[in-house]
């Protein structure tokens, strides 16, 4: 196809135009044509050996992912109100078939799987979803499990998982930029069994952490947090935490990074009194999905390392983030960090905007992008 003068309209908007194999002009509502997405994927660069391709397009408003017991992957949406279901097909490279499996929900980000049922977030509720893949064209009613949470719309979408423990993890991000709520609940990780009982905070003094996993060599809770807005380009920066044992205290909204002391809180606690970040990520990069590599396709050096998924920024003059990057451990201790995927960002302008990764049993990392509504492919090729 010449790629030259090729423009595309989608419901009605001008939605891009590639001249000579460059972006000029970009612009949609809910997802990319997957003709659109295929031509741009090209784009990406990876290290040596590696291959990125098209899991699924139409998905709109992609967000975060979860694996079932029959190969299906799991996708929750915020604006676009959904959950889907990416069927697996012949073809372990492509999903077979993408099928709307909720739909009016509020912001149901969060997806977890477990003893057959999907576990759904919708910002001050638990959805759970019993026997679903036996039902993915006729999904059940969903049985309320919690409703413990917050209404708040500002950062009440939630990113949900199962720890090695068995109870649902469930963070509740902060109401605000930048304030100190009454209401305990806010700004932690919060922890439950999985028939709703047993609430209880595991971890505070965070912003807004969307993505977390447990390490597969301590079964230690590793998570991403978003730092706050308003201090410049440049600070503060967003965080890699880790939490061993509960009743951790991340400082916020006292302390940034390591030892930045907030201008309006700041005087209230010193930044010694909290757990300082494991490892502190360029400033308004927002990571938000991330997952320790366990499979045996990529190179023995990527093993237990953390993928972490940055969605982008959106407090900052020239952008940042718009990629995977990959944090290197070491005894549980964070060594370095470095970019693994990038290419969704082209000077101003971008296409998509990675929000959760997936590890597959083959070993393939799958990477959400809730910009493009596209769920991609990652595998190891050398």
């Amino acid at each position: 196809m010449n790629w030259r003068a090729r423009y595309f309209v989608f419901s009605g908007v001008l939605i891009v135009a590639v001249l000579g194999g460059a972006l000029v002009y970009l612009r949609w509502t809910a997802q990319l044509p997957g003709v659109v997405v295929e031509a741009l994927l090209h784009r990406i660069h990876l290290p040596p050996g590696f291959v990125i391709r098209v899991y699924a397009t139409g998905v709109p408003n992609a967000r975060s992912l979860a694996l079932g017991d029959d190969g299906t992957v799991f996708v929750g949406s915020r604006r676009a109100g959904k959950v889907y279901a990416l069927v697996s097909g012949n073809d372990r490279e492509k999903a077979g078939e993408v099928l709307v499996i909720a739909r009016g929900l509020m912001a149901p980000d969060g997806v977890a799987f477990r003893d057959g049922s999907l576990y759904v977030s919708d910002v001050y509720r638990i959805l759970r979803y019993d026997r679903i893949e036996a039902n993915l064209r006729h999904p059940p009613s969903p049985v309320v499990m919690s409703t413990a949470f917050p209404g708040d719309a500002n950062h009440g979408w939630k990113f949900i998982r199962f720890g090695p423990d068995g109870w649902l993890y469930v963070p509740v991000g902060m109401p605000c930029n930048i304030c100190k709520p009454a209401d305990e609940r806010y700004g932690t990780i919060t922890r439950m069994r999985p028939d709703g009982s047993g609430f209880e905070i595991f971890a505070r003094g965070l912003r807004n952490s969307v993505g977390f996993d447990w390490s597969p060599q301590t079964n230690e809770l590793w998570f991403t947090d978003n730092g706050r807005d308003s201090l410049g380009d440049d600070l503060p920066p967003d965080e890699l935490n880790h939490a061993p044992r509960a009743g951790m205290n991340f400082g916020f909204p006292y302390c940034h990074g390591k030892n930045i002391s907030d201008p309006q809180f700041g005087r209230e606690h010193a930044c010694s009194e909290f757990t300082a970040p494991a490892l502190e990520l360029p400033a308004h990069v927002a990571p938000l999905g991330m997952r320790f590599y366990t499979g045996s396709m990529f190179p023995a050096s990527y093993r237990n390392q953390i993928f972490i998924a940055e969605h982008g920024s959106s407090d900052r003059a020239s952008l940042s983030g718009y990629r995977i990057s990959l944090a290197d451990l070491q005894d549980s201790e964070a060594v370095g960090y470095r970019v693994f995927a990038s290419g969704w960002q082209m000077g101003r302008l971008k296409w998509g905007r990675p929000v959760d990764v997936q590890v597959m049993p083959d070993g393939a990392l799958l990477v959400s992008d809730d910009y493009a509504g596209a769920v991609y492919r990652i595998t190891y090729e050398k």
